[in-house]
């Protein structure tokens, strides 16, 4: 799963801006973090691809007063309201940003450009017109920090019963670096303005998705057998769920506040 999805950094530094509380410059910074530019295609009155900071004014002056994170999968069209044409783009793209105040949704489509060795990473946002409707099965935060709880102690406890919990290297490597960046603060969760429960909510979700990434990847432990394999397949698949359930709930959380006058 995503661990740091590039709509959530859209929304969140999106947020801040219609807040007030960042810059124009410095949402676009925090949108684009480690890639080297974003591009957004089909802003309404623009002929071609523009930035960010001009595409973010323009959607404000549409009438976006909000943005929410959609991380749909197969069978789960998590922060989803259609139409089926902007469904089957974000299902694709496994995320998407969806507009409040106004009917337009933001699918990214990534490119790897440069020679080998060079290799830079660029974005292209489509702009494409969406359904005006609650979204698809987003918790409340509440909601989501309960379920992730027990989602992050029946993980822990189902991986380590088929032995691929933090073995080998790879693993290892890749929890210290998260438990690093963490415990040192590299890198902000969310964008200014976010209450500090979603930041406690994404922070636990990403350590399940950690821990689910870790298990996908690092071959097949003790599970030897094809009916092993299935099972674990089926244990992760709920967790998954959850963790991507908070994702979207957390990120969302500075638009459901401010609806509800928060």
């Amino acid at each position: 799963m995503l661990l740091e999805p590039r709509s959530g950094r859209l929304a969140a530094w999106g947020n801040a801006l219609l807040a007030g509380i960042a810059s124009p410059d410095d949402a676009a910074l925090g949108i684009v973090g480690e890639d080297t530019v974003h591009r957004v295609e089909g802003v309404p009155g623009e002929t071609g691809p523009v930035g960010l900071t001009l595409a973010l004014g323009r959607l404000r002056g549409l009438g976006v007063t909000g943005f929410r994170v959609a991380l749909p999968a197969p069978g789960h069209p998590l922060g989803l309201s259609g139409p089926p044409e902007f469904n089957a783009r974000a299902l694709e793209a496994e995320e998407a940003v969806v507009c409040s105040g106004a009917a337009f949704g933001l699918v990214p489509e990534v490119y790897e450009v440069g020679p080998a060795g060079d290799v830079h990473t660029e974005v292209t946002w489509h702009c494409l017109t969406v359904r005006e409707a609650p979204p698809a099965d987003v918790p409340s935060l509440g909601e989501a920090e309960r379920e992730l709880a027990e989602a992050l102690r029946d993980a822990t406890a189902m991986l380590s019963r088929l032995d691929v919990a933090g073995s080998g290297p790879v693993a290892e490597a890749a929890i210290d670096a998260y438990r690093a960046r963490v415990e040192g603060g590299g890198g902000e969760l969310l964008a200014p303005g976010y209450p500090p429960r979603a930041v406690r909510v994404l922070e636990l979700a990403q350590r399940v998705g950690l821990l689910i990434s870790v298990a996908y990847e690092n071959g097949h432990g003790g599970a030897v057998s094809a009916s092993e394999i299935a099972a674990r397949g089926e244990a992760l698949r709920p967790v998954e769920r959850v963790a991507r359930r908070a994702q979207v709930a957390a990120y969302n959380a500075w638009v459901e506040e401010r609806e509800r006058g928060v």
